[in-house]
């Protein structure tokens, strides 16, 4: 396959999680400051099947998306106020969460448990981001902003990172062996 048409598929592969990312965004379970949806997994998937720059690329377009007023967010919202809003930061966090997440499996293995150990990370990460700007847009205190935008979130957190690990490594083998997927570094079983 030519340069071109690798990197063409890679992009429609970014788009494609792009829109399983917003998909995903609709399945969600509200709480009182931010809801506990499936974006979160669907960035873990897409880290650990694209890896990090495409995985990070295809979060930028999913926030552009929303950006311009697609509802492709949480609760079919879009727009620029959601960006800038109480639970924006955690969107930004998962352009962050996605390049780290698969930079951490193209450096070690694509198994299992480094799949968990990097989607933990990720986890940690969009957690960060989200519970920073919460903070500062609702101007709460620190442990305001912890108890309503990260402990509710540590256990479902853990539950993501575990399915995104287990379902994109095994995603992402069948891709290759399909020859959709360039390999990089082969999955470790």
């Amino acid at each position: 396959m030519t340069k071109e048409k690798s990197k063409l598929r890679m992009m429609i592969q970014c788009g494609i999680f792009a829109a399983i990312t917003a998909v995903l965004a609709q399945v969600e379970v509200p709480l009182p400051l931010v809801p506990i949806s499936g974006q979160t997994l669907a960035v873990g998937l897409t880290a650990t099947i694209l890896g990090s720059r495409y995985g990070a690329l295809a979060m930028v377009c999913y926030a552009a998306l929303g950006a311009v007023g697609l509802p492709v967010f949480a609760g079919l919202k879009g727009g620029a106020q959601v960006l800038v809003g109480p639970t924006g930061g955690y969107i930004f966090g998962f352009i962050a969460t996605a390049f780290v997440t698969g930079l951490i499996l193209e450096r070690t293995k694509y198994n299992l448990t480094m799949a968990m150990i990097a989607n933990t990370a990720g986890m940690i990460i969009t957690l960060l981001f989200g519970t920073i700007q919460l903070k500062f847009v609702l101007d709460l205190t620190w442990g305001q902003a912890l108890a309503g935008g990260v402990y509710p979130f540590i256990a479902v957190g853990l539950i993501k990172a575990f399915l995104a690990s287990w379902i994109g490594i095994t995603v992402r083998s069948r891709l290759i062996q399909a020859k959709l997927l360039s390999g990089g570094k082969k999955v470790a079983a």
